[in-house]
């Protein structure tokens, strides 16, 4: 069994759904219509199926961005780590180009190469520079077949590989001067980039480069319950894919850890009454969601009834104390300020002082 299915995979049934019903006016080379692409991430139903919500969120948002797609401008999310930037970009490309597979992951190290094209160099050697002995990059790809190309981590690419990009989103083509020919873009074609706009080491984009891009910035979620459900839903679908025994995480768990990761990142209670140190982790939706999942192992393998305050505290602890120097001390602080002091966290800040005792101390 494949551990992570591709959206296009693990969502068949609903995109055939859509696609199926779909009366809306569709761009060359798309699966969806915008506004079914729209159905596909906001969720809804179609017939008597029900479409599961990929996004919990503003639809305005996902409006905003399947329009730009649709466009000659590429579109570029950008946020806090743990927005849902790649997986929102995942299923965009699912469902316009029913193939999420086309990726280029950046990195500090990422040559120019990963988004043209590089070389067979046995071919190469053999008979000379030909067509047969180009190794395409995703991004030639997707211009050959009209598809959804993504970039992931964009900020992370040095900016001389950056602009690279810059002939391919304007003029979409990409030059082959070894055979003094070019590749022109089918129409389809088109590119989502992801960027954290808190990276450290980040790489400026070029003014240039921006204006190829509609940016969408990617908001944390507005409300605790809005981020409770996400967290659940994310949770109870990793669960099943992973195969952990099932012995329901509550939501009441979720609300906790919820509200200790929001207080630690905004550095205020929710009362308002007490500003509290922020850990220098990124304490974001993703980080809860990892957290949640592994307390759900703990419990499903070595468990007897649901999620216990040990499981809780064994996994929300390492998430936020990455670096024990500085973090230590601001979760101590809000231990004893903030959690020792709710009764509804009386069993939890048991636990997680034994943890911490236990592993720090």
């Amino acid at each position: 069994m494949i551990i992570r299915p591709a959206a296009e995979v693990l969502f068949e049934k609903e995109l055939h759904a859509l696609a199926k019903a779909d009366k809306g006016q569709k761009p060359a080379n798309w699966k969806l219509s915008p506004g079914a692409v729209v159905d596909y991430i906001i969720g809804g139903k179609v017939g008597k199926l029900t479409i599961e919500p990929k996004y919990i969120g503003q639809r305005r948002l996902i409006e905003v961005a399947v329009a730009s797609l649709a466009t000659d401008r590429a579109l570029l999310l950008s946020g806090i780590p743990g927005t849902a930037k790649t997986w929102l970009s995942e299923h965009l490309a699912a469902a316009i180009s029913g193939d999420s597979s086309l990726l280029v992951q950046g990195t500090a190290g990422l040559l120019e190469e990963s988004l043209r094209y590089g070389w067979n160099y046995a071919m190469l050697i053999a008979k000379g520079p030909s067509k047969e002995a180009m190794v395409p990059s995703p991004v030639l790809s997707a211009m050959e077949n009209g598809k959804i190309v993504r970039v992931e981590e964009l900020s992370r690419i040095t900016a001389d590989v950056q602009d690279a990009l810059i002939t391919i989103l304007s003029e979409k083509t990409i030059p082959i001067p070894e055979l003094n020919e070019q590749i022109q873009a089918k129409e389809g074609f088109n590119l989502i980039a992801t960027a954290n706009d808190r990276d450290k080491g980040i790489n400026e984009m070029s003014s240039a480069l921006k204006r190829r891009f509609n940016t969408v910035n990617m908001p944390l979620p507005q409300s605790l319950d809005e981020e409770v459900e996400i967290i659940r839903f994310r949770v109870e679908k990793l669960g099943r894919v992973i195969g952990i025994p099932d012995k329901k995480s509550t939501d009441q768990r979720i609300k906790q850890l919820v509200l200790v990761f929001k207080e630690l990142r905004e550095g205020v209670t929710s009362e308002g009454d007490l500003k509290l140190k922020s850990p220098d982790t990124t304490l974001s939706t993703a980080e809860a969601i990892s957290v949640m999942i592994n307390a759900q192992a703990l419990s499903g393998y070595f468990g007897k009834d649901g999620i216990s305050d040990r499981d809780m505290a064994s996994s929300m602890i390492p998430a936020i104390v990455k670096n024990k120097d500085k973090d230590l001390s601001v979760w101590r602080e809000y231990l004893e300020k903030v959690m020792r002091k709710r009764k509804d966290f009386k069993g939890l800040y048991e636990a997680c002082e034994e943890e911490v005792r236990s592993l720090y101390l």
